[in-house]
């Protein structure tokens, strides 16, 4: 794997607290297959494309998700999360979530715009 491309979305992911459900709508809906992934007590999910390439996740509105809004989240690739959150707080927008790690691969948090809208930040490491 390269160097991440900054600025690039990196990642989909809907959380939702009828997960299993939702993931099941998708598959009939887009034709993708899902795989689980483990969250110790519950599964969430990697939606495949039909050659088995995950393109977004499906996930349960639990624990550190809770607070996530029922809506297709994007991941924006950044390459310091830190400056990233300071500048979104010095122009008018604010964290909703996070940050928080992410295992081996790295760290995010979720904000708001000043208009309202919502997406991850995403500092892989590398």
């Amino acid at each position: 794997m390269g160097k991440p491309a900054y600025g690039s979305i990196g990642w989909i992911d809907l959380t939702v607290k009828q997960a299993k459900v939702v993931k099941d709508f998708y598959r009939a809906v887009t034709g993708w297959q899902s795989e689980n992934v483990s969250m110790g007590e519950y599964n969430d999910y990697n939606m495949l494309r039909e050659d088995g390439e995950p393109v977004a996740g499906v996930c349960h509105a639990r624990g550190g998700n809770s607070e996530l809004p029922a809506q297709w989240l994007i991941y924006i690739n950044v390459a310091d999360l830190d400056n990233s959150i300071d500048e979104c707080i010095r122009l008018g927008g604010n964290v909703i979530s996070g940050p928080k790690g992410m295992g081996e691969y790295g760290r995010y948090c979720v904000i708001k715009d000043p208009a309202g809208a919502v997406c991850a930040l995403f500092e892989p490491k590398i």
